[in-house]
């Protein structure tokens, strides 16, 4: 019976060493419930080979029966995995496996395949039978090029056994896997359905070119005089067109812009909880790339929009705008962490380089020094020089304690979620790398972040967050003044805690020297050009920062912020609503939307787009807007939600400046004016904004330039 594809002998190839299968029928066995799951699974009937009784041991000086590589040519290989598999000198290991290896890599379907799901899954798929060795794994991995993900067979006691699984177990709890043999079966048949799928989704890669036929024509023989002649001609002729196009050819070919992208790592973890660890690891290698002035690596959110894509690579780079592609795989298994990683050249649509990685952490140092190896193997790749300063920055060591930096990743993992809840999580973890490490500056940026997070969000007053901002940004900058990420923290505690704008762009300007890829930096510059007017040069660093995350929702939605202040309304309007299609909740683009509505006098719009603010930004406020507009129309529906923001403000915290908005589109100059007076008291980190063009209308009043100067910000 043929394979589902045609051209391939077998849909399944079953590899196994004899010894294995001679005691007890152990394969025998689970080929008969494999075929019997199979015929379950598939609409079709799918092809297994599977020799009962095959030669074992040969060396390579035998002969290999022709008609078996003949048999190779299948969809999937299942190798059965046992202690004595992994052996260079065995008949199924170099005649069967390695040969299906090197098969498979050259055909039409490449020995990895992207699943429906996204994932990418090798056709070698194991089946383990006993715990294997380090070099056994070591050596399988070398032939396959990637990390060893096995569907497991095994049987273990904590009295030592280990042994295979079988088909009827007595006590099965007693395993210390848990797993049960008919489970193990159904997970086998789901791969090879996964593959198979993915495999006829991808359909025939070459069409075969029928051969063109030539009919014979009949040429006139011409004299030697004749042919002399034409042979002068095209040597002539040859020589004017080298002329004009040997210059050409000579010239060096274009470079290609070192810009990549690092695609989420798989998590291969037999746990889903290991995540936010090789989510971490991969931010740290794409850290170390940024790092690399030659580079031009996409920053962290935009690569995550494809964490479960089936888009191809050439589609991923086309829209990142990127000529390299990162892919990887990690596995977390106590103490011990391995990692497959492959960079691929997309105008090629070829893998340039990949390798795989095993190390045992006994600290922090190993799984860093991992990540700059990888950093540094990409760099090498793609020819991106390093300079000594770069080197020292990649190689150097946050912290040598391993349950420190796992404390870390998690308080990231969870700060991102940006809510008040998931805050308070990612806080209690930054404080216990802390306890772990009290040198570890990283996490007081964390501390430091979230209480920032808090402030801005009016989850808590400036009288509560800024003692705390100062305090763990002082600790970073005392334990480590060479982290560009200590920097961005350092300008926004400048800009907003201390309103010292030069200190503010002296710092970030030193963030981006230690990291020219730090699309964060840039964005928080571009921040520091609106409050001090600069439009001009706001929009290239927002610019910039896009070039380097042309994904993230937040930095689209300060791009449309650059565009409102430098009066572009239409413009900041249609980015605002393109943003909250696919990002309902962005903060930065449901706030500033009504002012550019407002601007431009499309008020009943306005009134919408500020319902819907304070509908989903500040839920416990309460929304009187319709109670308001029914009373005295526009100007009444915003007076009377500014008085009751007022009114609850005593009990609840919300920045004033916020009030100060909505009394300035109303035409209320004195109540506004007394909302920025009290936002510079209370010293609320929005006030330094003078320049929003909402406060147009106050710029020729006395007391709003009063305000400007004491916070040295232009009004004008």
């Amino acid at each position: 019976m043929a394979s589902l594809i045609p051209g391939y002998e077998y849909d399944i190839f079953i590899s196994y060493r004899q010894k294995d299968n001679k005691h007890d029928g152990w394969v025998t066995e689970f080929v008969d419930n494999l075929q019997g799951e199979l015929e379950s699974t598939f609409k079709e009937e799918i092809s297994v080979y599977f020799d009962i009784n095959p030669h074992d041991g040969l060396l390579e000086t035998h002969d290999v029966d022709a008609s078996l590589k003949d048999k190779l040519k299948c969809l999937i290989f299942i190798p059965i995995i046992s202690r004595t598999y992994c052996d260079a000198k065995s008949f199924a290991w170099e005649h069967e496996f390695k040969a299906f290896v090197e098969q498979a890599s050259q055909d039409q379907f490449g020995l990895k395949v992207k699943l429906p799901n996204g994932n990418v899954a090798s056709r070698v798929l194991p089946v383990r039978i006993h715990d294997l060795d380090n070099e056994d794994m070591k050596l399988f991995e070398g032939v396959t090029g990637g990390v060893m993900r096995t569907l497991d067979f095994v049987f273990k006691t904590t009295s030592g056994v280990n042994r295979p699984l079988k088909a009827k177990e007595d006590h099965p709890n007693d395993n210390l896997n848990k797993t049960y043999y008919q489970d193990q079966i159904n997970k086998v048949s789901l791969a090879i359905r996964e593959i198979i799928s993915a495999i006829r989704q991808y359909g025939q890669k070459h069409e075969e070119v029928p051969k063109e036929v030539f009919k014979p024509i009949s040429v006139p023989r011409k004299s030697n005089k004749t042919k002399i002649i034409v042979r002068l001609v095209i040597a002539f002729a040859l020589i004017i067109l080298g002329y004009f196009l040997i210059p050409k050819f000579s010239k060096p070919k274009e470079q290609i812009e070192k810009s990549v992208a690092v695609l989420p790592f798989i998590n291969d973890s037999p746990i889903d909880s290991n995540k936010y660890f090789i989510n971490g690891v991969m931010e740290d290698i794409l850290s170390d790339l940024q790092t690399i002035k030659e580079l031009r690596p996409i920053s962290r959110t935009s690569a995550e929009k494809y964490r479960t894509t089936t888009k191809s690579i050439p589609e991923i780079a086309k829209e990142l705008g990127v000529n390299y592609i990162v892919e990887g795989s990690g596995q977390k298994s106590g103490n011990t962490i391995r990692l497959s990683v492959k960079l691929f050249r997309v105008y090629k649509e070829s893998p340039l380089w990949g390798n795989s990685y095993e190390q045992e952490m006994h600290d922090a140092r190993d799984i860093f020094r991992m990540q700059s190896q990888i950093a540094e193997a990409i760099a090498t790749e793609l020819k991106a020089v390093i300079t000594p300063q770069e080197k020292q920055l990649i190689e150097k060591t946050p912290t040598i304690d391993l349950a420190a930096y796992e404390a870390y990743l998690q308080g990231i993992f969870y700060y991102r979620k940006f809510t008040q809840p998931d805050g308070e999580v990612a806080l209690q973890y930054f404080e216990k790398a802390i306890q772990k490490d009290p040198k570890y500056a990283l996490a007081y940026v964390g501390i430091c972040k979230v209480w920032q997070f808090r402030e801005n969000a009016s989850f808590a007053s400036p009288s509560e967050a800024t003692p705390k901002i100062k305090a763990a940004l002082t600790k970073a900058l005392e334990l480590d003044s060479t982290r560009s990420e200590v920097y961005v923290a350092l300008e926004e505690v400048k800009t907003y805690e201390m309103w010292d704008l030069k200190g503010a762009e002296s710092a970030i300007k030193k963030a981006i020297a230690l990291n020219p890829n730090n699309s964060d930096a840039y964005c928080m510059y571009e921040e520091i050009l609106i409050i001090t007017g600069r439009m001009k040069e706001a929009m290239e660093q927002v610019e910039f920062a896009l070039k380097l995350d042309p994904l993230d929702p937040l930095f689209k939605a300060e791009y449309g912020l650059t565009l409102f202040f430098s009066r572009r309304y239409e413009d900041a309007i249609t980015i605002f609503q393109d943003i909250l299609k696919t990002d309902p909740a962005n903060e930065l683009a449901l706030e500033t939307l009504p002012g550019a509505f407002h601007q431009i006098g499309r008020y009943k719009e306005e009134m919408e787009a500020w319902k819907s603010y304070y509908s989903i930004i500040f839920k416990d406020f309460t929304n009187v807007f319709d109670q308001g507009y029914s009373k005295a129309g526009y100007v009444g529906a915003l007076n009377l939600e500014a008085d009751t923001l007022i009114a609850q403000s005593k009990t609840k915290n919300i920045n004033p400046w916020e009030i100060a908005l909505i009394y300035s589109c109303a035409g209320n100059k004195e109540r506004a004016m007394d909302m920025l007076e009290r936002a510079y008291e209370v010293h609320d980190p929005n006030v330094v904004y003078m320049l929003y063009p909402v406060f147009d209308s106050l710029r020729n009043e006395p007391r709003f330039q009063e305000l400007a100067r004491k916070l040295n910000v232009p009004y004008k």
